[in-house]
């Protein structure tokens, strides 16, 4: 575990990790308050050790989860999923019994964007009374954790990213071709490193995940199909993740540049209420 960050002295919070190397719960905050710069770079700091911060008991209103997001870049609005009415940058993510979650698949949001995000801050305002956690995996970790001779395969390798199943979702409500071409104009597939350096450690991760990544290129297609099966099986390693247990008013900041996370889809019919802020970040090398 990392010493100094585990001892962090910030006079405005305090920090306790969940595990050795993923997920930090922030103590003695109150986001109601305008955090002040050197609260807004501790945060930081605790951001890049840790890859999520956990709050808890913040009684936030929608414009103080937005100015809190916007402390550490500009936010982007998503093109597919439903947003906040008159909160365009607030997506709105509501299961019930008539809508099952479907978020359970390992992922980083948005790599499908030429420019993914740095970061996402995901709000509960209400939960199931058990059930509908969130789980973070370490993809430094995962990296390091890899064979000598798969790091030497996925050296310098490039993956292909889309969003096919926001595509497929699209055609099941309804657009017509063209609508969904003019979609496919403004977001056309990328091209990401399938391990991308973190542009602020320098330390290398597994950057591809089933929810977006399509093939590898210069591969053939089973060969493509077989690493990445094995890269995306190692998000799901025990050692490299922590859970996150869910209840009103409390709020997960991960960085999409390190992790990926899986929303456990265990509590139907009850009903799971978020909203999520997602930073802009910057192209991956």
């Amino acid at each position: 575990m990392n010493q100094l960050v585990r001892h962090l002295k910030v006079s405005t919070f305090s920090l306790t990790p969940l595990t050795p190397s993923i997920g930090a719960e922030v103590g003695d905050i109150d986001l109601t308050q305008p955090p002040d710069a050197e609260t807004i770079e501790g945060l930081r700091a605790a951001l890049r050790d840790w890859k999520v911060l956990f709050f808890r008991d913040q009684d936030i209103t929608t414009e103080q989860h937005l100015a809190f997001a916007r402390r550490f870049g500009d936010l982007e609005v998503h093109p597919f999923a439903p947003s906040k009415p008159d909160y365009p940058e607030v997506l709105a993510i509501t299961h019930d019994k008539d809508s099952r979650g479907r978020e359970n698949t390992w992922h980083s949001d948005v790599t499908w964007r030429e420019v993914p995000s740095l970061g996402s801050i995901l709000r509960c305002l209400e939960s199931p009374p058990v059930g509908g956690d969130t789980l973070f995996a370490d993809m430094y970790a995962a990296y390091d954790g890899l064979s000598d001779a798969v790091k030497s395969r996925i050296e310098g390798a490039v993956a292909v990213h889309d969003f096919a199943h926001f595509r497929k979702a699209l055609r099941k409500k309804g657009k017509s071709d063209a609508e969904i071409e003019a979609f496919d104009r403004a977001y056309p597939m990328v091209e990401h490193p399938v391990v991308r350096t973190h542009p602020e450690t320098g330390r290398k991760a597994i950057y591809v995940n089933a929810a977006f990544t399509q093939h590898i290129l210069g591969l053939e297609p089973e060969e493509s199909a077989t690493l990445l099966a094995h890269l995306y099986a190692q998000a799901a390693i025990p050692e490299y993740q922590c859970r996150f247990r869910w209840a009103v008013n409390a709020i997960a900041f991960w960085d999409n540049r390190s992790s990926q996370h899986y929303a456990a889809s265990d509590y139907w019919p009850a009903v799971r209420r978020m909203e999520r802020v997602t930073i802009i970040g910057d192209r991956p090398v």
